[in-house]
């Protein structure tokens, strides 16, 4: 009989949101927390709520409906490791004790109605241990009934408010008949900028560097870009843009854009006409997606391992303790990149510090495909991480981590570059300085490498010149027959690569 694992690293997150209920099931192995387990369901128990915030039963019986299912989930993980939280809806209600009590029996556990302040300060925890958080940064997170925005820095919220508006409750409201008109749209707004100007001042004069969604309209707006061919960034005028494509498919019904799930349809107008409110009340540039909000920060908050540290050192830490990666060889190859990289950032106007941050991960990530076989080693890398959540890069970093992992020996592949968008050129220029440093790397000894120059000319004639010391390379036929077959690699590539004897 097989032996029983244990179960006291498995963890049970349960967020009774406004829209929809969520179950997010985790173990922490390996230096970090692996996602085991994900179920969602669409409740809606917002629009159950009404004028006098009375919560309808209709509305309670589609939620304890949902959590019979999560229960089943429930029953072999400890108690001490699940927690659930509810929020806005739960909080407005006059009659939540009511599904609490119920649900509490369902679930055989504590429900914690938390604060629209607690939501918030838990949602920047999410954030934090899960995005690429540099300076001070915006989070947003639009939810079913309330909308937290929240100013951080680090693992600590500096402002953080929850605010009266969600995208449930404004589609009842705003969107009532189904018409997805200019009238519709502007009364919509026009109330979340009411709700948005209390904190407006306080917000604007402590600022930000970043600002991030962390919401599911933030992400469908990303899917739909994607499928346009736009890059990831939401700003004001492609948030514009996809309203009036909306306005033209008339109803809510009908509403059909390219890369919009139908799961999302029914509230994605009212969220995106309050995140359009939100650009323009607090003159939001642009946006990215956050890696993880409230379920994330409720999970981080439990385990005591996870307290203020840098969180792409530890994604990386656990990548390499779980796949076994000569971390040795890593380092070489970064110090031999981060040569390169000096020498050449000059002339190809590359932001150095952005380089080497991506440069590191690259490094210590290329191998990891050696687990399952040396032959294509670099592709079984490239799935992997393509398919592995990476806390602390955001999207754009890890499509660029990913599409150069797959590219940094033999032959080129042009299709892996071009869901790249803006950030194309800058790649191809990434990956010919690794394909190299990976390359003069294979000994896979110090102190064996001469002193290398490599030259660059501008980005558009694409070229380098290598020097190399003349005895050295006579007496490693091998390494430059592997530089020789590079050149015809890079040729392939619209590259010239040229080997200099000094």
């Amino acid at each position: 009989m097989a032996k029983t694992a244990s179960k006291e690293d498995i963890y049970a997150v349960i967020d009774l949101g406004s829209n929809s209920f969520h179950m997010l099931i985790a173990k922490h192995m390996a230096g970090g927390i692996h996602t085991i387990g994900r179920v969602k369901r669409k409740v809606r128990l917002a629009s159950g709520l009404n004028d006098q915030n009375e919560l309808s039963l209709e509305a309670m019986q589609r939620g304890w409906e949902c959590l019979a299912l999560f229960a089943e989930r429930l029953q072999d993980i400890p108690t001490k490791n699940v927690s659930i939280v509810a929020t806005a809806t739960l909080r407005l209600a006059v009659n939540a004790n009511v599904f609490i009590e119920k649900a509490q029996q369902i679930l055989n556990h504590q429900v914690n109605v938390i604060s629209g302040e607690a939501e918030a300060k838990t949602i920047y925890k999410g954030v934090a241990h899960t995005s690429a958080c540099q300076g001070k940064q915006l989070v947003i997170d639009i939810g079913g009934a309330s909308t937290e925005v929240v100013i951080g820095k680090g693992f600590n919220a500096l402002l953080y408010k929850s605010l009266n508006m969600g995208c449930v409750t404004y589609l009842d409201r705003y969107f009532s008949d189904g018409l997805l008109s200019i009238e519709n749209f502007d009364a919509a707004e026009r109330a979340a900028k009411q709700v948005i100007q209390p904190i407006q001042a306080e917000y604007k004069q402590l600022g930000w560097e970043l600002a991030i969604g962390a919401s599911g309209t933030v992400q469908a707006i990303q899917e739909i870009f994607a499928a346009m061919g736009e890059n990831e960034q939401l700003t004001l005028s492609k948030l514009e843009e996809v309203k009036l494509k909306a306005i033209t498919c008339k109803t809510v019904a009908a509403l059909s854009l390219p890369g919009l799930i139908e799961e999302r349809r029914l509230v994605f107008v009212s969220g995106l006409a309050i995140l359009i409110a939100l650009f323009k009340s607090l003159d939001i540039q642009s946006m990215g997606l956050a890696g993880g909000a409230l379920r994330e920060g409720v999970l981080y908050s439990m385990i005591p391992d996870f307290q203020a540290v840098d969180i792409c050192q530890r994604t990386l830490d656990g990548f390499t303790q779980r796949y076994h990666v000569d971390t040795e060889q890593a380092q070489r190859v970064y110090e031999v990149v981060s040569e390169i990289i000096a020498q050449v950032s000059s002339s190809w106007k590359l932001d150095e510090q952005a380089c080497l941050h991506l440069a590191k991960a690259i490094a210590f990530l290329h191998e990891i495909g050696l687990l399952i076989d040396y032959k294509q080693y670099h592709r079984h890398s490239g799935y992997i991480l393509a398919n592995t959540s990476m806390p602390g890069y955001s999207k754009a970093q890890k499509d660029i981590i990913v599409a150069i992992v797959k590219n940094h020996r033999a032959d080129l592949v042009a299709k892996d570059f071009e869901q790249l968008s803006c950030h194309l050129e800058y790649t191809k220029l990434l990956c010919v300085i690794v394909r190299l440093g990976v390359l003069l790397s294979m000994r896979r000894k110090d102190d064996v490498l001469p002193k290398v120059t490599v030259q660059a000319s501008s980005k558009e004639k694409k070229s380098l010149v290598m020097q190399m010391p003349d005895p050295w390379l006579s007496l490693h036929p091998l390494m430059l027959a592997e530089l020789v077959q590079e050149a015809a690699y890079l040729s392939q590539f619209g590259w010239e690569l040229k080997i200099e004897r000094v």
